[in-house]
């Protein structure tokens, strides 16, 4: 406990003096008692003051990049939650840039060969000093003797003791979180012991390196018969948790445009592949990558897209890609009322809402887009009038389509580099119109309607034990004996109970320490 007491002040710490909380303070209004704590504990330091002059925001993302790899996630993951800091935070965040100085080559290769034995580490050679570092991993470049053969690859490296690093900072950040949401109920709306749960269980699965390895793999068998998008190979014998190792990527940055013209592609027809294969993977097949930005996407010579870095990957389940294909198909039909009731079967909106002023407000977001090409549309603007629909109606958070929205206006915006001319709405109609037609086809009703005629069959045996059961759930639920939670809602409940046993000996160490380092300072 007093260990992790004790890096909760070190952080406390760092937050004051990089000047992060009087930022967060200028953007959310911290209680006066919470201020005070954060300029005791900072005395003795000096504070940098180089960036009187810029936005809140900015000040921000430069006061996170500055205190190390934990709150850079922290930036990185508020940056796609505009529902909890804001659509202007959440543009300032996106521009955090995650680069720290590589460690050794040396440190490299002992992980390497420690991770996939002495056998399969004598195949690699002629491992790159570090091409590109980040706050978690690094990338080098080698060379695999595979049938007799020389191929080259890319190796992923996670950062040595980072998992360590990582979880101890977030365990002081919930210890953190919890006592300044029990202190202070203003800080509540701020939802921090959310904020710092869902930050742990997205970086843990980010830092084992086979599951990005899945992710890579089920693109590629996705997209395997796409024409114009290659996905890199996965080596498999030498991935691990810590080492993730795959075809080396022979191409461009899609951002160098000049080299693409002398290489012959068409930057036009560029554009339009690029908006529509990100389309076929959100509605096709439910699973798209999460961050295509520039640096994430090569060409090769022949106009083929690839690409990098499938840490942060998107996933819709069958309903929500119909919703999405149906929404997004009503505005380019400029049908707002069938966009409207699409939102009411989804349950996204209050069944006592007016249908007619929910399509007028859609109306409001859709009109001013059509005929104008996509140099005169602001994706940012859209995004964010959504959100405004969203929070007047009342609407639902859906995490996985708000991932979708904001990669949709990435991907929007490298389209827009490409060519300014293009109209994403009009490039996305095809890839729409084909897959609706799929999914209404008679061959898909059937199909339908004999996979739920078998599960049903399946489970008539089990019939008379499944009423038993939800009869007794319901007796419980009658007596208040029973929750529903999810998955994820009984994790964070789980962490919350860990922190309120401790709750005693946890404000006890705090402010012993506060005393000790008073006087110590």
């Amino acid at each position: 406990m007093f260990k992790r007491v004790f890096k909760l002040f070190q952080i406390a710490r760092k937050l004051s003096t990089s000047g992060a909380v009087e930022i967060i303070d200028e953007i959310h209004s911290l209680p006066k008692s919470l201020n005070l704590f954060f300029k005791i504990i900072s005395v003795g330091s000096n504070a940098d003051q180089k960036n009187l002059n810029k936005e809140p925001g900015e000040k921000l993302c430069e006061a996170l990049q500055g205190m190390g790899t934990t709150f850079i996630k922290l930036g990185q993951f508020l940056a796609t939650r505009p529902d909890i800091i804001g659509e202007k935070l959440t543009k300032n965040l996106e521009k955090l840039q995650d680069k720290v100085p590589a460690f050794d080559l040396y440190d490299a290769k002992k992980i390497i060969k420690k991770e996939i034995g002495e056998i399969y580490f004598e195949k690699i050679s002629e491992i790159s000093e570090p091409v590109a570092a980040a706050s978690i991993a690094q990338v080098h470049f080698a060379k695999i003797k595979i049938e007799g053969k020389d191929q080259q690859v890319a190796i992923k490296i996670l950062r040595p003791e980072i998992e360590k690093l990582f979880n101890e900072e977030l365990d002081a950040l919930m210890l953190f979180a919890y006592i300044v949401e029990n202190t202070f109920s203003k800080a509540k709306r701020l939802k921090l012991i959310e904020v710092v749960h869902l930050l742990r269980e997205i970086t843990n699965i980010e830092m084992d390196l086979r599951f990005e390895a899945a992710a890579a793999n089920e693109l590629y068998e996705n997209t395997k018969n796409d024409f114009g998008f290659n996905v890199p190979q996965i080596y498999w014998n030498y991935t691990t948790k810590k080492i993730l190792t795959l075809d080396r990527v022979e191409g461009v940055s899609i951002r160098e445009h000049k080299k693409l013209r002398e290489l012959g592609v068409d930057l036009n027809k560029l554009a339009k592949n690029l908006i529509q294969h990100f389309l076929k993977q959100a509605v096709r097949d439910g699973f798209f990558h999460g961050d295509m930005h520039q640096g994430n996407l090569f060409v090769d010579k022949d106009g083929n897209i690839i690409p990098v870095d499938f840490g942060i990957m998107g996933r819709l389940d069958k309903n929500n890609r119909k919703f999405l294909a149906e929404i997004l198909y009503g505005f380019i039909q400029r049908d707002y009322i069938k966009v409207a009731e699409v939102h009411f079967q989804a349950g996204l909106v209050p069944k006592e809402t007016s249908k007619e002023e929910f399509a007028q407000a859609l109306r409001s977001v859709g009109e001013p887009i059509f005929g104008q090409s996509i140099k005169d549309i602001s994706g940012g603007n859209l995004l964010a009038q959504l959100f405004e629909i969203t929070e007047k109606f009342n609407m639902a958070t859906q995490p996985p389509l708000l991932l979708l929205q904001k990669t949709m206006v990435v991907v929007e915006g490298v389209a827009r580099k490409l060519n300014p001319e293009t109209n994403i709405w009009e490039v996305s109609r095809p890839v729409l119109e084909n897959w609706l037609k799929s999914i209404k086809s008679p061959k898909s009703t059937i199909d339908t309607a004999f996979n739920t005629s078998s599960e049903i069959l399946k489970r008539i045996p089990d019939l008379p034990q499944l009423m038993d059961r939800a009869d007794y759930a319901l007796k419980l639920m009658s007596e208040g004996k029973l929750n529903i939670l999810t998955a994820n809602s009984k994790n964070l409940e789980v962490e919350q109970m860990k922190l309120k046993n401790f709750k005693n000996n946890i404000l006890i160490g705090f402010f012993g320490i506060v005393i000790v380092f008073l006087l110590v300072f």
